[in-house]
C-alpha cells in the first residue's frame, strides 16, 4: 500500500539503496568494522578460561575474586566470542555487573558487539532501564569500547544490532531498535537529529523498522523542533515498511500543515480515509488549525463540518483556532458568531480564546471591544494573563492612548507578568518623545532586569535625548550597564553618546568611552574621531583634535571636510589664524570639496584677526563656487566692517545679501546698529530699529545694549531712561554686560552715584557682576578722587572670588598716584 508515492515531492532520499553486504552502512556513512574474525581452537589453559566465564556469567551474583582472577587471561575479542555463544544462559544482571567491575576496575576494553548483546539480553529480561542507561553511556563515550570509528559512532551501533538481530530474536531486535531511537529522540536531541536521522535511514535501508510508535515518536519529535524539511523525508522513509496508524497519520498532517504544505495535509488526509484509519479530533483540529492559519477559511469550515457529520465532536481547540483564523481575516462577525455557537455547546471559553479574540481586536485599533471583552473574561473569573495585557498595551499604541498604554505597564510590571520587548519599546519611544526621559530610563532598566534587549534605534533616541535633557550622568550608566549585561550598545548610539558629551564639554567621560570602546576591540569610525574632534576644538584643546586626525588616519579612515572645518575652527577661535590657513591649503590639495562652513569659518578667523582684505578675498572667491550662500557669512563680514567703523561696507554687504534672497538676521541688524553707534550716528541707529520690526524682528538685548552704548559714549546719559523704558515695555531685561556699559557711562560722567547704584540694581536682579563690571566702578572712584571707596570694591571682589587682573591694579595705582599728588598739592 504506497499512500504518499503521488502526494509527496520527489526530492533526493536522504538514504541511497543498500548495494552492499549487511555490515555496510548507507553511502551518505562510514562502513562500520567488519565481523571479528574467526577465533582459534582453545587450547586445554583457553577451555579452562572460558569455563570460567561461562561460570562466572551464569550464577545469581557476580562472584568478583573469580572476575579479578580471570581477567588478565582474556582478551576483548576471546570474551566476545564466548559471550555471544552463551549469550542465552547467562544472568543478565550478573553479566551487567561483570561488564562495569571488567571496565572500571580493571579497564577492560568490551567490543561494541559484547555491548550491543548485553543491551538485548537485558531488554528480553524485562530490565529495559539498565539497557537504556547502558545505551546512553555508549553513545556519550563513558564506556571503554572499541569503537572503529568514534565519531560515526552511531552507525556502528546500528550496525551491530542489525547483524545481531539476523541471528535471531526479532523480539528482541526491534525493542533495541525502538530503545536506540527513542534515546537518540531525547537524551541527544540538543546535539540535533542529523545522528537519529541517519541511525533511521540506515536501519530502514536494512529493511529494519520501529514500531509505528517509536516512528510517531521520532516524527513527533522532529515537527516539535521545527525540523519540517526533514520529517517529510523521513516519512516518506517510514512508509517504506510501517503502515501508520491515526496518531502518525495526524502527526505527519501537523508537520504539512506548520510548513505551509496544507494541499499535502488535505491529501495525506484522504490517503488516511481510504488506507480504513479513520480520522480522531486531534487529526481534524491539526487540518483545522493549519487551514486557518494559512487563511483557507472556507476550507477550515468544510472540515469542520465533516467531522460533525462523521461523529467527531468538535472541540474547545477547534472553535478557538476558527475563533482565530476569522479574527485575523478581520471577520469579527463570523467570529462571534462562532464564539456564540461555542457558548451554545456548553463549552466556556479559555483565556486562549478571549486572547484570540482581544488580540484581534487591538491590531485592528478598536480598543472598546477588546476591553469588553476582557470585562467578559474577568466576569467568568478568568484572569487577564501577559498575552492578554500585551494586547491590550499595543491596542492603545496603535491608537495614540499612551497614557493608558503605560498604566497597562505599570500593572504588568507591579504583577510580574512576562512584558514583550515591543511592548516595552513602543512605551518607551514615545516617553522619549515627550521628553519623558526618567519614566523612559526606569522602563528600559526594566527590560535590562527581565534580559531583554531594547532595540538598537530606540537606544539611540534615549542616549540622545538623556544627552539634550543633560542627564549625561544617566546616559553614561546606561551605556555601561548595556555593556556589563552583555547589549553591548551599537556604534551609532555610542557616537550618539560621544556627542552629548563632547557638546557640554565633557571630554573626561568621553575619553573614558573611547578608551572602553578601544579596550574591548569596538572599531571607531569618522562620526567617531570626528565628534571627538568637535568636543577638543570648543575646550581649545585644538592640539589634541589635531593628534586625532592622524589617529584616524593611521586607522586607515580619511580626514573629510567636517574634519577640517572643525579643526580650522578651532584653529581660529585660539587665535593661530597661520595654522588655519595651513590646514584650509591641506584641505585644497587633497581636493576636498570646501562647503560654505568652511569658508564661513575661515572668513570670520580672518576678520577676527583684523585682516578684513583676506576676508574679503574669501567671500570674492566663495562668490565665484557653486555655493549657496547664508547670513552666516555676511553677518561675519558685516560684524567685522562695523567694529572697524566701515558702515558703508557694511550696508553693501547688507544690501548684497538682500538681493540675493537672503534675509537679514537679528545679528546683522544688531551689528549695523553696533557700527553707527561707534560712529555716533544715534539717529541713523534708531531708524535700524524701525527696520528691524517692518521686518518681523524684534530688537532684542544686544540691539538695546549696543544702542545704549553709543549714548554712553557721547555722554548723553539722559537718553537711557527712555531706551530702558522701551526695552521694559518689550519685555527685554538688561543683561550683565548692558549695566557693564551703563556702570561705565555714569562712571565716566562723574555720576558715582548713579553707577552705585545700577551695580546694587543689578545685583538685586541676580546678574552675578564680573572683574570687568567691578573695575569699570573702580576707575570711576579713583578719577573723582575717592580711592578708599576703590579699595573696598577690590576687597568686595576677592570675598567674592573674582581674580583683580592687571586693569584692577593699574587702575589702583593711577588713582593711588592722583590722590597722592592731590594731596600734596
Amino acid at each position: 500500500m504506497d499512500l504518499r508515492r503521488a502526494l509527496l515531492p520527489k526530492p533526493a532520499l536522504i538514504f541511497s539503496p543498500i548495494t552492499r553486504p549487511l555490515t555496510c552502512a548507507t553511502s551518505a556513512a562510514p562502513c562500520p568494522p567488519s565481523p571479528l574474525p574467526p577465533q582459534k581452537e582453545p587450547s586445554s589453559s583457553g577451555h579452562t578460561i572460558l569455563k570460567s566465564v561461562t561460570s562466572i556469567l551464569s550464577n545469581p551474583s557476580l562472584d568478583s575474586t573469580q572476575c579479578r582472577k580471570v581477567m588478565p587471561h582474556l582478551s576483548p575479542h576471546q570474551f566476545d566470542s564466548v559471550f555471544f555463544s552463551v549469550r542465552r544462559n547467562v544472568n543478565p544482571k550478573t553479566a551487567l555487573h561483570f561488564f562495569y567491575l571488567a571496565s572500571d576496575s580493571c579497564g577492560f576494553r568490551f567490543t561494541l558487539r559484547s555491548y550491543c548483546i548485553l543491551m538485548r539480553s537485558l531488554i528480553a529480561s524485562g530490565l529495559v532501564s539498565p539497557a537504556r542507561l547502558l545505551l546512553i553511556r555508549l553513545i556519550d563515550q563513558k564506556l571503554p569500547v572499541l569503537f572503529g570509528d568514534p565519531k560515526n559512532r552511531h552507525i556502528e551501533i546500528a550496525s551491530s544490532m542489525v547483524d545481531l538481530n539476523e541471528m535471531g530474536g526479532s523480539g528482541v531486535g526491534v525493542a533495541v531498535v525502538d530503545l536506540l531511537i527513542h534515546v537518540y529522540c531525547t537524551q541527544f536531541r540538543n546535539a540535533g537529529f542529523q545522528n537519529v536521522i541517519d541511525v533511521f535511514g540506515f536501519l530502514a535501508n536494512k529493511g529494519v523498522f520501529p514500531t509505528v510508535k517509536t516512528c510517531t515518536f521520532l516524527l513527533s519529535s522532529l515537527v516539535k523542533a521545527n525540523k519540517l524539511e526533514k520529517s517529510y523525508l523521513v516519512l516518506e522513509t517510514m512508509l517504506r515498511g510501517v503502515s501508520p496508524d491515526v496518531y502518525l497519520f495526524s502527526i505527519a498532517i501537523n508537520a504539512f500543515c506548520r510548513g505551509g504544505k496544507v494541499e499535502d495535509a488535505i491529501q495525506l488526509f484522504f490517503d488516511m480515509e481510504k488506507s480504513g484509519v479513520c480520522p480522531n479530533v486531534v487529526t481534524y483540529n491539526n487540518l483545522i488549525h493549519g487551514l486557518c492559519k494559512h487563511g483557507s477559511l472556507d476550507e477550515a469550515f468544510r472540515f469542520k463540518e465533516k467531522m460533525v457529520k462523521d461523529g467527531v465532536d468538535p472541540t474547545l481547540i477547534t472553535y478557538s483556532a476558527l475563533i482565530n483564523g476569522l479574527m485575523k481575516l478581520e471577520k469579527f462577525d463570523e467570529a462571534n458568531s462562532v464564539l456564540k455557537e461555542m457558548l451554545e455547546k456548553g463549552f466556556i471559553p479559555n483565556v486562549v480564546v478571549y486572547n484570540t479574540l482581544i488580540d484581534g481586536y487591538c491590531k485592528m485599533g478598536n480598543i472598546r471591544d477588546a476591553l469588553r471583552i476582557r470585562g467578559d473574561m474577568v466576569s467568568k473569573g478568568i484572569s487577564p494573563n501577559s498575552v492578554t495585557l500585551n494586547s491590550i498595551i499595543q491596542g492603545f499604541c496603535k491608537i495614540g492612548q499612551m497614557e493608558q498604554a503605560e498604566s497597562v505597564l505599570e500593572e504588568m510590571l507591579s504583577r510580574r507578568f512576562s512584558i514583550n520587548p515591543g511592548t516595552f519599546n513602543s512605551i518607551i519611544h514615545w516617553l522619549c518623545m515627550n521628553s519623558r526621559f526618567k519614566s523612559a530610563l526606569r522602563f528600559l532598566r526594566e527590560m535590562l532586569l527581565r534580559d531583554l534587549r531594547p532595540n538598537d534605534g530606540l537606544l539611540t533616541t534615549l542616549v540622545g535625548g538623556l544627552c539634550n535633557e543633560g542627564k549625561h550622568s544617566d546616559a553614561v550608566e546606561l551605556w555601561f550597564r548595556l555593556l556589563k549585561k552583555g547589549f553591548g550598545a551599537n556604534l551609532v548610539t555610542t557616537n550618539a553618546l560621544i556627542h552629548g558629551l563632547c557638546k557640554t564639554g565633557n571630554m573626561q567621560e568621553a575619553v573614558r568611552l573611547l578608551k572602553e570602546m578601544l579596550d574591548r576591540g569596538l572599531v571607531l569610525d569618522k562620526i567617531t574621531y570626528n565628534t571627538l574632534i568637535l568636543g577638543c576644538c570648543k575646550e581649545g584643546r585644538v592640539e589634541e583634535g589635531l593628534k586625532l586626525k592622524g589617529e584616524m588616519v593611521k586607522q586607515g579612515i580619511e580626514a573629510d571636510i567636517f574634519t577640517y572645518n572643525w579643526l580650522i575652527h578651532g584653529m581660529c577661535r585660539i587665535g593661530k589664524l597661520d595654522e588655519a590657513v595651513k590646514l584650509w591649503n591641506e584641505c585644497k590639495n587633497r581636493n576636498l570639496v570646501l562647503n560654505v562652513y568652511t569658508y564661513a569659518v575661515m572668513i570670520d578667523g580672518y576678520c577676527k584677526a583684523d585682516k578684513i582684505e583676506e576676508g574679503q578675498k574669501l567671500y570674492t572667491e566663495l562668490l565665484t563656487q557653486n555655493l549657496e550662500l547664508n547670513s552666516v557669512v555676511y553677518n561675519t563680514l558685516i560684524r567685522a566692517y562695523c567694529r572697524n567703523g566701515n558702515t558703508v561696507e557694511a550696508y553693501k554687504l547688507h544690501d548684497d545679501m538682500r538681493s540675493r534672497g537672503i534675509p537679514p538676521t537679528t545679528s546683522t541688524y544688531s551689528s549695523l546698529i553696533h557700527g553707527m553707534c561707534n560712529i555716533g550716528c544715534m539717529e541713523d541707529a534708531k531708524c535700524i530699529f524701525d527696520e528691524m520690526r517692518k521686518e518681523g524682528l524684534l530688537p532684542n538685548v544686544v540691539c538695546y545694549t549696543a544702542l545704549i552704548g553709543g549714548y554712553c559714549k557721547l555722554g548723553q546719559m539722559d537718553k537711557l531712561a527712555n531706551v530702558l523704558q522701551e526695552m521694559s515695555s518689550y519685555d527685554i531685561h538688561p543683561n550683565k554686560i548692558t549695566y557693564t556699559i551703563m556702570i561705565d557711562g555714569y562712571s565716566k560722567s562723574g555720576d558715582m552715584k548713579t553707577a552705585a547704584k545700577l551695580l546694587q540694581e543689578m545685583v538685586e536682579k541676580g546678574i552675578v557682576p564680573d572683574t570687568v563690571t567691578y573695575n569699570v566702578l573702580t576707575n570711576g572712584f579713583c578719577k573723582e578722587g575717592n580711592i578708599e571707596k576703590g579699595f573696598k570694591i577690590c576687597d568686595h571682589m576677592s570675598q567674592e572670588g573674582l581674580p583683580l587682573d592687571e586693569i584692577t591694579y593699574t587702575t589702583l595705582v593711577h588713582g593711588w598716584q592722583q590722590s597722592s599728588l592731590a594731596n600734596q598739592e
